[in-house]
């Protein structure tokens, strides 16, 4: 466990209390320095060198020092399980390289063990996958080698998921809090994870998503499907043989498919999961939870909440106080943020080491005049959500579920919270793909749902309206006007594929895609785990469903 400036304190055991974890820390030189004296001859074994250097303290009577080595041997048992009982190294050196690595973790694996806790802490409490799985093909399968040697600890009882390099190195840690999900927390406070979480579901006012009391729209929900493509056997599906040779041809679905859902005229007329995953399973949809949050911005602007020119909280001095909400929208706010993945950079640092994302990414300084760059920025997405939760004061989480989640139906989404308890709205929102579907329908419908307007009249025209600086590739209001990046700037890559010009996209890592076509009232819903380098492109699956629905 680590303290805000990133000072490891405790993740040394659950029998271990703060003040000891302290001193343990304080004492790590000590430690080494004894580790690296006492043992300097080769072992074949790690078995039982703890016990070695137990019984040469055990006279000084430091019974600090045996508890650390009780400690570690547990800990080195964990390495052996995974090294093999074999291994012929330097006793002193391999302690002193646990120790290490136990109390000082390179940032790199802290954001390994932190991401891997945070997605099998999602996945298991509100997706019901299974552990072992999750591990195997979320986090090992498609990411850095750290990845595949990273272990977890699921206590389903507490709700709370540790990880770790090898099982035990790097200290990550995730908890599942009422109503908002799974929480990273990076500095290992649980006392103050969990406080965070009754603030917020006391703020709430509810001990259950208040949209389960929503009846859900029967146009997404009880009109026939065509259903999984094992069982395609219901008269839709029997009509629409067009659409389910689109869905089914693995090809247009892409690497990793988990979910196909499309819906015409606000009508679900056909989807596609795979296996382990069906209608009711709610899927991570990363990014595309950006354009979401560009929703709620929408939902407080209609009730006359925030205006879209009101500045975003700054104080004067640096320039920083011209950044208004439309600034932060378009992603050209000026703030430097780098959005890099697969090494310790902004994005990564803020997602799975800073308790306080909105902070970190507020501190930021300007790097361009405001509104003469576009940069895309998780950051200015969690920037956002703060503003918002701010203008709502406690009951945000359930403003954001009275007022868009449960009109339209969307009894599955959970947008989660960082450790503070600030909406992740750059990246953490689950849903089922019918929940999804749903959210492109309010956005197909410029922001009306069932005759009721959500959203300021021409407020989703705005979002879908390019940003200049961007070269045409991405909206005022945090979405994608084509679904992949072209050879060159201002190159839409829709156009090749007879895409009507008032498609839009929400986009997520991995391969997550709704695509919203207003003159065609037609949304599509794909979600996966298809790393970029596969380079999957979603436009020929758009065209051919195009082609099949009249």
């Amino acid at each position: 466990m680590r303290d805000a400036q990133g000072k490891i304190v405790t993740w040394i055991g659950s029998n271990t209390d703060i003040d000891e974890q302290k001193r343990l820390e304080e004492r790590k030189d000590e430690f080494i320095n004894m580790a690296s004296h006492e043992l300097k001859t080769p072992v074949t074994s790690l078995k039982g060198f703890t016990q070695v250097l137990q019984s040469r303290f055990k006279k000084r009577g430091d019974g600090e020092t045996l508890r650390f080595l009780t400690i570690m041997d547990t800990q080195l048992n964990k390495l052996r399980r995974v090294v093999g009982p074999a291994l012929a190294v330097t006793a002193g050196s391999l302690v002193t390289l646990v120790i290490v690595l136990w109390f000082s973790p390179p940032e790199l694996i802290r954001v390994a063990a932190n991401f891997t806790a945070k997605t099998v802490c999602s996945n298991v409490f509100l997706a019901s996958r299974d552990p072992n799985e999750v591990l195997r093909s979320d986090v090992q399968a498609p990411g850095h080698p750290l990845l595949r040697l990273m272990r977890v600890e699921v206590d389903r009882k507490l709700g709370v998921v540790r990880a770790g390099l090898f099982g035990f190195i790097g200290g990550g840690l995730a908890v599942l809090r009422p109503d908002v999900g799974c929480a990273v927390v990076p500095d290992g406070r649980l006392d103050k994870g969990r406080a965070a979480s009754a603030a917020t579901s006391l703020a709430a006012g509810i001990s259950e998503p208040e949209p389960r009391g929503f009846e859900a729209p029967a146009s997404l929900e009880n009109n026939s499907s065509l259903g999984n493509s094992a069982a395609l056997e219901t008269a839709a599906a029997l009509e629409h043989a067009a659409l389910r040779s689109v869905i089914e041809d693995e090809t247009l679905a892409g690497p990793g498919m988990r979910a196909i859902v499309v819906s015409h005229n606000g009508r679900l007329i056909a989807e596609r999961y795979a296996p382990g995953f069906d209608p009711k399973t709610p899927q991570l949809g990363w990014s595309m939870t950006k354009s979401v949050t560009a929703g709620i911005v929408g939902v407080l602007v209609q009730e006359g909440r925030l205006k879209l020119d009101q500045p975003a909280g700054w104080a004067p001095g640096d320039g920083r106080d011209r950044i208004t909400i439309a600034d932060l929208l378009g992603m050209s706010s000026g703030l430097q943020f780098n959005e890099g993945y697969g090494a310790v950079s902004d994005v990564t640092r803020m997602l799975y080491l800073e308790p306080d994302m909105a902070a970190f990414a507020r501190a930021k300084p300007l790097i361009h005049p405001v509104g003469a760059a576009w940069s895309y920025s998780s950051g200015t997405a969690v920037i956002l959500s703060r503003i918002v939760q701010d203008a709502l004061g406690p009951g945000a989480i359930a403003f954001v579920r009275t007022h868009l989640f449960g009109p339209l139906g969307m009894t599955s989404a959970v947008m989660e919270t960082d450790e503070t308890g600030t909406l992740v709205g750059s990246s953490y929102m689950y849903a089922t793909p019918r929940d999804w579907a749903r959210y492109g329908e309010l956005l197909a419908q410029d922001g009306i749902s069932q005759g009721r307007e959500l959203l300021p009249r021409g407020y989703v025209a705005m979002m879908a309206s390019p940003v200049a600086a961007s070269g045409g590739e991405y909206g005022h209001g945090l979405v994608w006007r084509w679904a992949t990046h072209g050879d060159k700037p201002g190159q839409n890559t829709d156009a090749p594929f007879g895409i009507p010009a008032d498609t839009f996209w929400m986009g997520g890592h991995d391969g997550q895609y709704v695509a919203v076509i207003p003159s065609r009232q037609l949304v599509l819903v794909r979600l996966g785990l298809t790393p970029a380098r596969l380079n999957y492109r979603p436009q020929p699956l758009v065209r051919a469903l195009l082609a099949a629905v009249h």
